[in-house]
């Protein structure tokens, strides 16, 4: 294996069809005999310019030593190079071998032995192309690091694949920096803390400046620049953004991803009111073509907001939010990009409409858990109590072979509900990955989708579909209001106001009515053993919230969404931080339809006892004699009693369909059941980490 592929570059072949394969991966570099001092630098020197005998040798080599070591001492380089030798024994280096570190580096281990060459010799240890290589003996050596104490272990593979390292090294650029470079020459490496290191943090502007001058006369006018030649600490430099030695390519999108956590080390309050924001949340799931800090802020020329050619002050704000959003206005920029919902003073109206919600989410959870919790336990009672004749009712309410069958939806209806499930499914899917951002179950669907903006696309798929289905059930309204809108006025053409009322509160309307209230307090004596089982009429009480809850939520969440997905527009009649108002509605008022279906709707329908694992009415349109006696026996009297029984008997195929549309709303509840338990999980792990 080749060393430079040992070290984690990409692309080994240049540097492999230079120096071949004969250099691997952890050896040192190979040591050239004494006969091959011809071939070196140091061709016109001889033995003894180098070597002295030791005391009581003869310097003969009698001992039969392949390179004379036992007759030889090795006398410093300084002897002729007397500058180099100053500037070493002065260096990290050279001090770590004053002090007794016999593995720190000396001369013969970065030049080679005998077989030392020219700098600009391309087989030279300390050729630019080889000297990461070089270095990288002891700076990836995780022996060498462990006993001379090198902090940046990974230093040589973080380099080897850095826009240096490739530039270098796979391109072949000797313009792109090598470890000598950055580190100050060649023998006067410092410690970063000295402050005579060119990789001081005070330094570091003006040593990254030679390569990149007009960044740093950019960087030197910025309120970072301000701040580091003021002797603030706090005032970060190239490496704190770029790092030291893995740098990357800033217009990858791996760069920009990161940009935020590295922003957030000195601005961390701002980074957690960021990461609240869609741009913050997508950015965290990988998407790259939000706004990140610099993309607002700047890059080099960070500036005051009171400075006027700051990128967010007065008029330069607008054209900033341009650059992502073309047709942004002057009520555009009002929008806080690190607004926060929980800071009373500065953000009143997102205070507020978050504690309403917040309070709205938290009634409704604790009302229907409450509920739900009841009527389990009531009939778990019923069934523990005579599961047999609990069992055998069940039974009797399915069969759908014997009797007769009444019509329960609409082929409109059902059509409707079916784009219902598709529609939630997908909005729940796509949506509550991004509002628990945080999670790993989040950041996995997020990247099975294949990205955030695969995932933004399909979102809106499943709103234009919402939309699509709600408008359907309105118009599928026009016709009954049509039919019966006659029987509203007398003979002289003036409106009945109780039968239009009837119409619209009846016992037919799936609007609420002040029978609910009857019906629900009826329901609760049940669950306490201290009253009949309800009858029901063609509506519950609870279908009825389900219904006025669909039109809140389509309201509440569609709207919102709509303002989210076209800011411009509505940024034309509406101040900006409507936008952060609209993503506070949007995501609570998501998060309390998500848990309420997929909790106490899945319950009330679906998984209570008397239902479990389905009732597939919502599928075949029809409910069973049986069950309507049992169940809606109030409506089975209506209807016997006005004679219209048997307008609402069915005859169809639903035996031919049942095989597919099960198999189908078992999908689709397991699917629900997997988001509720990965969405109580996010919740319950974000309490619990405060």
């Amino acid at each position: 294996m080749l060393l430079v592929a040992g070290l984690g570059c990409s692309n080994s072949e240049p540097y492999a069809k230079i120096y071949g394969s004969s250099i691997t991966a952890g050896a040192d570099m190979p040591l050239a005999p004494p006969s091959e001092l011809k071939n070196s630098v140091h061709a016109s020197l001889d033995c003894s310019d180098c070597h002295t005998p030791k005391k009581g040798e003869d310097g003969s080599g009698a001992k039969g030593s392949k390179d004379d070591k036992a007759g030889w001492e090795v006398v410093s380089c300084g002897v002729c190079h007397a500058k180099a030798a100053k500037d070493y024994r002065a260096s990290i280096h050279g001090t770590a071998l004053a002090a007794g570190e016999s593995e720190a580096a000396h001369c013969s281990n970065c030049h080679g032995n005998h077989n030392i060459k020219k700098v600009t010799d391309r087989d030279s240890m300390v050729f630019k192309l080889r000297l990461p290589f070089t270095c990288a003996r002891c700076h990836k050596n995780p022996e060498v690091s462990k006993h001379v104490g090198i902090k940046g272990k990974d230093a040589a593979n973080h380099y080897m694949d850095s826009i240096h390292g490739r530039g270098l090294l796979r391109d072949g650029l000797l313009v792109a920096p090598s470890c000598v470079d950055c580190h100050g020459g060649s023998h006067g490496i410092q410690k970063a803390s000295d402050p005579r290191s060119t990789v001081n943090h005070a330094n570091i502007p003006h040593t990254c400046g030679t390569c990149h001058l007009g960044v740093e006369e950019v960087y030197d006018r910025s309120i970072h620049g301000t701040l580091l030649k003021k002797g603030d600490p706090r005032g970060p430099v190239c490496t704190d953004c770029h790092s030291s030695h893995e740098i990357i390519q800033p217009t990858k999108g791996a760069f920009k991803i990161a940009s935020d956590e590295r922003c957030g080390k000195c601005h961390e309050d701002r980074l957690g009111r960021y990461r609240e924001s869609y741009h913050g949340k997508a950015m965290l799931l990988g998407q790259e073509k939000v706004a990140a800090c610099y993309d607002c802020h700047g890059h080099h020329d960070i500036l005051p907001l009171s400075d006027p050619d700051s990128r967010l002050a007065g008029a330069n704000r607008k054209a900033t939010c341009q650059q992502c959003h073309p047709k942004a206005n002057d009520n555009f920029v009002g929008y806080y990009s690190h607004g926060d919902h929980s800071d009373k003073e500065n953000y009143p109206i997102l205070y507020w409409s978050f504690l309403a919600m917040s309070s709205l989410l938290l009634g409704v959870f604790v009302f229907f858990g409450i509920h739900t919790l009841l009527w389990f336990i009531r009939s778990l009672v019923l069934l523990m109590r005579d599961p047999k004749a609990f069992r055998s009712a069940k039974q009797r309410m399915r069969r759908d072979d014997e009797g007769k069958l009444f019509i329960r939806f609409r082929p409109v209806d059902r059509f409707n509900h079916f784009l219902v499930i598709v529609s939630f499914l997908l909005l729940a899917a796509t949506g509550m990955p991004l509002k628990f951002y945080y999670a790993p179950w989040a950041q996995w669907m997020f990247s099975w989708m294949g990205g955030a903006s695969v995932a933004a696309a399909l979102h809106r798929f499943g709103a234009i579909l919402t939309f699509t289905y709600f408008a359907i059930h309105i118009a599928s309204m026009v016709g009954p209001v049509r039919r019966r809108a006659h029987e509203w006025r007398d003979k002289d053409g003036k409106f009945r106001i109780r039968l239009l009322l009837k119409f619209v509160f009846g016992p037919d309307s799936p609007l609420p009515s002040l029978q609910d209230l009857k019906d629900f307090w009826a329901h609760q004596k049940w669950f306490f053993g201290r009253g009949p089982r309800p009858s029901w009429d063609r509506w519950t009480y609870w279908e009825r919230f389900d219904y006025l809850a669909v039109f809140w939520g389509v309201a509440a969440i569609g709207l919102s969404g709509l303002v989210m997905w076209f800011p411009e527009f509505f940024t034309l009649y509406l101040p900006g931080w409507s936008i952060n108002l609209a993503l506070v509605i949007h995501s609570d008022e998501a998060l309390l339809a998500s848990g309420f279906i997929f909790t106490f709707h899945f319950f009330n329908v679906h998984f209570r006892v008397e239902k479990f694992p389905i009732d597939p009415v919502i599928f075949s349109g029809r409910i069973t004699e049986e069950e309507m006696k049992e169940e809606r026996g109030r409506l089975y009297e209506r209807l016997e009693a006005a004679g219209e029984l048997e307008k609402e008997t069915l005859t169809d195929e639903w035996g031919r369909w049942k095989k597919i549309f099960v198999p189908i709303g078992m999908l689709a509840f397991t699917i629900g059941v997997v988001l509720i338990v990965a969405i109580y999980y996010a919740m319950a792990t974000r309490m619990i980490q405060g």
